[in-house]
């Protein structure tokens, strides 16, 4: 399972906003253009790899949000972006209508079990993604393609450790070991905490660095 859960997170800081279904847009190839992300911010580098790789656009023209959430679907898409959109079958999911701007992303990652979705033959495409799903989806992406995911770490040291779910646990001990996910200070993981656009932005910058 990949079930959502509920929760707030950022790497390093506080977060607010609400999600937004902008993946459907190609970004901009170029630097930083976003009224919302200054070169003094955390994930500046984050974002404006992530923008010219393509992988994540603004909310608008001028606007990044990198406080609001991400969702699965949008997690999902990114994805489907990297692997330059190949073909694949309609999504068997029962809350993934297709023609949906996240339909296909969802049916490639389903297909080559990257997802599993919910439970119930359900994604929950518009539900905040949390910490502990990036985890297994990312593991899930990198054993797709043969990555080592070995690497991993003992989460012991987190104050939360008991909270992160069964089914996550071997794949946020390799995102924790692999430098994908840290903790949020004060001994805090928060693995069922949302995930917000720049911390996704940020994981996505340490993973294509990293494996690519």
């Amino acid at each position: 399972s990949d079930a959502p859960t509920s929760g707030t997170t950022t790497p390093e800081q506080g977060e607010t906003g609400k999600p937004t279904d902008d993946e459907k847009e190609e970004p901009e190839a170029s630097s930083v253009n976003f009224h919302d992300v200054k070169e003094t911010d955390w994930y500046f580098e984050s974002v404006k790899f992530a923008n010219a790789n393509r992988l994540m656009s603004g909310v608008s023209e001028t606007e990044f949000a990198p406080m609001n959430h991400l969702t699965r679907g949008m997690l999902v898409t990114i994805l489907y972006r990297l692997e330059k959109e190949p073909d694949c079958s309609v999504s068997a999911f029962s809350d993934v209508e297709d023609g949906m701007w996240y339909s296909k992303g969802i049916a490639w990652a389903a297909e080559n079990n990257v997802v599993s979705g919910v439970g119930d033959n359900k994604f929950a495409p518009n539900s905040n993604i949390t910490r502990e799903q990036i985890a297994l989806i990312m593991y899930n992406y990198s054993n797709l393609h043969a990555f080592d995911t070995k690497e991993s770490k003992s989460v012991a040291e987190f104050k939360d450790a008991n909270s992160i779910s069964e089914w996550a646990k071997e794949a946020v001990e390799w995102a924790v070991g692999a430098g994908l996910l840290s903790g949020k200070g004060d001994g805090i993981l928060d693995p069922k905490g949302n995930a917000t656009r720049a911390e996704i932005a940020t994981i996505l910058m340490r993973y294509v660095e990293k494996y690519s």
